[in-house]
């Protein structure tokens, strides 16, 4: 039986990262003299890397890409990632159920690798990822396919049958290009219409338990059931 992967976003799919980007934020908008931001308004904005946040924060306050204000953003929010952030419910017990089953379980995010780093360590869920290909781990990055790609060939799993999870368009768009069946994340950040051209749309984290290994049967490739 051939290992497969399972490969997940991180905001908006594993965590809920929105306390801790709202609050960088605002401390950055009040240094800049510029009226703060909502967790609605920073959710709607996710999805596209820091550097878009910060870009679309300012354009809705009138003010153009400022790149010392993006790197200032991204030094406060990678010291800060995990304060406020929390995990979805079920994910650990989910994490683990899977690497019991025989799944590498990886990680494929467009935030970059140190606040990804500090944000899973601080959450307690560094050890339960088996790679992670990051924003900057490589030229490329989500919705280009090769993101996904990648982050399996780094982790020695070029030809693994893969199930993509997300809670973004790109999560979808990226998938469809590799070629690999994806799950829109229902409980994330996401409005369901970014789910248009998943093969599956999940509820809660638990149901990848199911949803994973019946995507990939329904392709002729016998998997392991994680037991959660």
């Amino acid at each position: 039986m051939t290992r497969p992967a399972l490969l997940l976003d991180l905001d908006g799919t594993v965590v809920d990262a929105v306390p801790d980007f709202a609050a960088a934020m605002n401390r950055l908008m009040a240094g800049l003299g510029l009226p703060g931001v909502s967790g609605p308004e920073i959710a709607g904005y996710l999805g596209d890397g820091p550097r878009k946040l910060v870009e679309r924060v300012l354009a809705a306050r009138g003010r153009p890409m400022d790149e010392a204000a993006h790197d200032r953003f991204l030094a406060d929010y990678t010291a800060h990632a995990a304060e406020a952030t929390t995990a979805f419910p079920g994910v650990p017990e989910t994490l683990d159920a899977f690497r019991a089953a025989g799944w590498a379980v990886l990680l494929c995010t467009k935030k970059p690798a140190a606040a990804t780093r500090t944000l899973l360590d601080g959450l307690g869920l560094l050890s339960r990822f088996d790679g992670i290909g990051a924003g900057d781990s490589f030229p490329v990055s989500k919705p280009d396919p090769r993101h996904l790609t990648l982050t399996l060939q780094a982790a020695g799993l070029d030809h693994a049958p893969a199930v993509m999870v997300g809670d973004h368009r790109n999560d979808v768009v990226s998938a469809r290009g590799a070629g690999m069946p994806v799950v829109f994340a229902g409980w994330g950040h996401g409005p369901l219409a970014m789910a248009e051209g998943a093969d599956a749309i999940a509820d809660r984290f638990p149901d990848l338990a199911t949803i994973a290994p019946r995507l990939l049967a329904a392709r002729g490739i016998a998997v392991a059931v994680p037991r959660v």
